[in-house]
């Protein structure tokens, strides 16, 4: 499958030299395997992390037991506590390949996580993030509201998305340098948990989707979907509204991020995909007010960054689809923004066809800290569905990554922990 060349922006504008050298280096890595093993069910990766924690940690299922509808429960019969901290444990198990860590280590990953969250949200306090990151907000505002929630912590990348194991020996520190920065996007796929999303932002939703006479809601269908009307109206954005909240939302991110002391963000797309709207005929407003938001915050807030340096868009292209004769991929529409624009942000961007995995362990490896993003759902569970075998980007990550046993609540007791919340 054909890769799209990486642009740059704003490198001109940058005062640190490196940045260059960096994009350069990043320009150069092989091209995403977009046809390997992870672009399916990834069957053979879930299975591989199930084995991994049940013969490590005495990972069961409980049965009958749900985190949220769809979502196994779970424990770990034998905790990282009990464990002797200079042990070695191997991912997927001890071979010469294998990604090799100490307990110690994992524990460190685990303390460094932390929540940022909008102060200027209403309902937004301890309270709230306890429940959420439980997996027990409520429909409506309470999802609404886990958009202005950022998760950070420390989390290495045990494979990129071709699936191989990246081998890794204790004293490696390039691990140590990549933060999953875990937030929820704005969901236009039509489902009963985010029906705020719709009421907000749809201005004719009532015309759009079939209608409960009761709850005046839209019509659920499979306890969790909405139907649109046959032959009904597009959708109608409130343009200027969504585009203030996703700027929010980007600003909230970069500003944790910096706080972190991240020098290098990895974006990707959050909700840009199935979430934007395409069913309602939005999705390509969604996709071009998105990129807009985060080119205005990088411009608007990239002077104040005391540690973001950079920030790099992996956007991979899968299917080319074209509107107008022009294409409608994210990374179209993202080179469009900064380029129609004349971006003039101190911060270099550079947009990139390409595994976002393969780009944040380069970084790291080039000794910089890195962040990486992780599209979540906004019952505020990780990796949500990572046992279901029909994995979306969260779920791949859930099986890629530490972040299971760094940011899931069931694992990690500073999930729940709310002196790790911070209100900014």
């Amino acid at each position: 499958m054909y890769s799209y060349p990486a642009i740059a922006f704003g490198q001109n504008h940058s005062i640190n030299s490196n940045i260059s050298q960096l994009f350069k280096q990043l320009m150069s890595l092989p091209p995403m395997d977009k046809s390997g093993s992870m672009s399916g069910d990834c069957d053979f990766e879930t299975t591989q992390m199930e084995t991994f924690l049940s013969q490590t940690f005495d990972f069961q299922n409980l049965p009958g037991e749900y985190i949220v509808q769809g979502v196994k429960a779970f424990k770990l019969g034998r905790s990282l506590y009990s464990m002797d901290p200079k042990m070695i444990i191997h991912f997927p198990s001890n071979t010469t390949t294998s990604f090799a860590m100490t307990v110690r280590e994992i524990l460190a990953w685990q303390h460094s996580y932390k929540v940022y969250a909008d102060k200027t949200i209403e309902g937004m306090n301890k309270d709230f993030l306890l429940r959420a990151l439980r997996g027990q907000s409520k429909y409506g505002k309470e999802a609404f509201r886990m958009k202005f929630v950022v998760r950070i912590s420390q989390c290495p990348i045990l494979m990129e998305f071709d699936a191989r194991i990246i081998s890794r020996a204790p004293q490696e520190e390039w691990p140590h340098r990549i933060k999953l920065v875990s937030v929820t996007g704005i969901d236009f796929a039509g489902r009963i948990h985010d029906v705020d999303d719709i009421r907000t932002y749809v201005k004719n939703w009532q015309d759009v989707y079939e209608i409960d006479p009761r709850s005046r809601l839209p019509q659920v269908y499979g306890k969790r979907d909405f139907r649109r009307i046959t032959n009904g109206p597009r959708g109608k954005l409130d343009k200027n509204l969504l585009l203030n909240d996703l700027m929010r939302m980007a600003r909230l991110r970069l500003r944790a991020c910096d706080i972190e002391k991240v020098e290098v963000v990895v974006e990707t797309g959050i909700g840009l995909g199935v979430f934007a709207g395409t069913t309602i005929g939005i999705d390509e407003t969604v996709r071009g007010l998105s990129a807009s938001a985060i080119r205005k915050v990088l411009e608007e807030d990239g002077p104040t960054y005391k540690n973001v340096c950079a920030v790099v868009f992996a956007l991979p292209i899968f299917d080319v689809g074209r509107r107008n004769d022009r294409r409608q991929d994210t990374y179209q529409v993202f080179a469009d923004e900064f380029s129609r624009n004349n971006y003039q942000g101190p911060i270099p961007v550079l947009i990139a066809d390409q595994d976002m995995h393969r780009l944040t362990v380069a970084i790291a490896r080039m000794g910089l800290n890195v962040s990486e993003l992780n599209p979540a759902d906004s019952h505020g569970v990780f990796g949500e569905y990572w046992q279901n075998r029909g994995p979306a980007v969260e779920e791949k990550l859930a099986l890629t990554t530490m972040g299971l046993l760094v940011q899931h609540h069931l694992i990690n007791p500073y999930v729940l922990n709310p002196n790790h919340y911070y209100f900014i």
